[in-house]
């Protein structure tokens, strides 16, 4: 094709894209699409290592389950873009992960291929749960002070996964958590990362997070602050778990029972994601500008069915939960504003299926300053809590805090929605319409009731 047919050709492209998406109407264009996209990629392409190495001890096959990381997030940050246009990014979920291999597998003793077909069931119980209307009147449920709270608590949480990536805060026995040694190349890379990159975006230069992953990571290899030491994964039998869930042992069919456990597996495999979802979608949607005047998210539907259907395919494909990723406001920091950004990251990991072996060459103290910078930004919703009044500052707080101390997004909705409901009982402020909060704190104590008794 000649320079002359090519023109109009990316010109018809970009026009398309222009109409789609929406691009104008949301302030933005196809280069800032871009730049979010790959900037939410690679905060999010650890996930391509950590993943297939938890879901490995579970005996899982490596080179297949990083296969599968790969074509799940690719084609669940396919589907959020074309069917919510939100600039939200997939994958398997971290946390999810852990329970899956850790307690499911090797603690129940429950085959991964069970496991698996238990994810499945959980998606399409996500599905029908939004079909009938019930994981948006959660959404709807949720107080805004409580959604602000989640937004900085969420901040807080990849600010302190960043911190720990980069080894800049350690574990300590005696204080839990202390500053980490600022000789090491890692924190030391970390520290100059966060530099470059706050710098520039002081400066209003809207890919400050990806040029700062770029150039910190050069800066390692170069001054061998870090080593260059891409992990080695034996590409046999790449395609082994596609397919592999085993339904009938997640449904107690055919003979094959492991038990009433398999229903509290299910349980929680469903309770949080569904809470996780909600947390991550609130905090990204908010930022994104994504929020109607009334409060509500806009095409929450959309995004709710493309992360069940997502949840599915990610089982059939071979890996854990998919949910979205709190690291895509590292995207939505970068400008993006539409699903352009979702399809662009969705595409960087079907680009890194062949190079999977070769996504630990990133250092982790060059993409968590990324994590540091965007958990700052996220702040920025506190203040709309009315921290003068106990009855918005008390469950707002333990929201915020709760999410980073317990790494988890649902112990801290869980604690924020018991507290505020059980204010309201003591003031006698309780409506019919606060019905469903009710029932949600009920639940949440019976799982810490449940927790506690394990």
């Amino acid at each position: 094709m000649t320079q002359a047919a090519q023109a109009p050709a990316a010109s018809s492209l970009t026009a398309l894209a222009q109409r789609h998406f929406a691009l104008a109407e949301r302030g933005s264009n196809v280069r800032t699409e871009v730049v979010a996209g790959l900037t939410s990629f690679f905060t999010m392409a650890y996930i391509i290592v950590v993943n297939p190495g938890i879901l490995g001890l579970a005996g899982m096959p490596v080179a297949a389950v990083a296969a599968a990381t790969c074509l799940s997030a690719a084609l669940a940050c396919v589907l959020m873009g074309v069917m919510a246009n939100a600039p939200l990014g997939l994958a398997p979920g971290m946390g999810l992960n852990a329970y899956f291999s850790f307690t499911v597998v090797q603690a129940m003793h429950v085959p991964w291929q069970v496991a698996l077909g238990c994810v499945f069931i959980s998606g399409v119980a996500f599905l029908l749960l939004t079909a009938a209307g019930i994981r948006q009147m959660i959404v709807a449920a949720i107080p805004p002070h409580l959604l602000a709270a989640v937004a900085g608590g969420i901040g807080l949480f990849i600010a302190f996964i960043g911190l720990k990536n980069a080894d800049l805060v350690v574990a300590n026995p005696a204080t839990v958590v202390a500053l980490g040694d600022l000789h090491k190349g890692g924190p030391l890379l970390a520290l100059i990362g966060l530099a470059i990159m706050a710098g520039l975006s002081i400066f209003g230069v809207r890919a400050a997070i990806l040029i700062g992953i770029v150039g910190t990571t050069l800066i390692g290899w170069i001054t061998h602050l870090v080593p260059f030491a891409p992990a080695k994964v034996d590409t046999a039998g790449i395609g082994q778990t596609i397919m592999a869930l085993d339904l009938n042992g997640a449904m107690h069919l055919g003979g094959k029972a492991y038990g009433l456990g398999l229903l509290e597996v299910v349980f929680v495999f469903l309770f949080v994601d569904l809470f996780d979802n909600i947390g991550t979608l609130c905090a990204v949607t908010k930022r994104a500008g994504l929020i109607e005047p009334d409060g509500s998210i806009r095409d929450l539907n959309k995004m709710l069915y493309a992360d069940a259907i997502a949840t599915m395919a990610g089982s059939m494909i071979g890996t854990s939960t998919v949910t979205s990723y709190v690291e895509s406001t590292s995207g939505v920091e970068a400008g993006g504003r539409t699903g352009l950004t979702a399809i662009v990251c969705g595409l960087m990991f079907l680009i890194a299926l062949p190079f999977a072996p070769y996504a630990a060459a990133v250092p982790l103290a060059a993409t968590a300053p990324a994590l540091v910078l965007v958990g700052a930004l996220m702040m920025a919703p506190l203040q709309e809590v009315s921290w003068e009044r106990a009855e918005q500052a008390v469950p707002a707080f333990l929201t915020l805090v709760m999410i980073p101390l317990t790494f988890s997004i649902a112990n801290g909705l869980a604690f924020g929605i018991t507290a505020h409901a059980a204010i309201k009982i003591m003031k006698r402020e309780v409506t019919r319409g606060d019905w469903l909060l009710l029932v949600l704190a009920v639940l949440f104590i019976l799982r810490f009731a449940y927790i506690a008794a394990a």
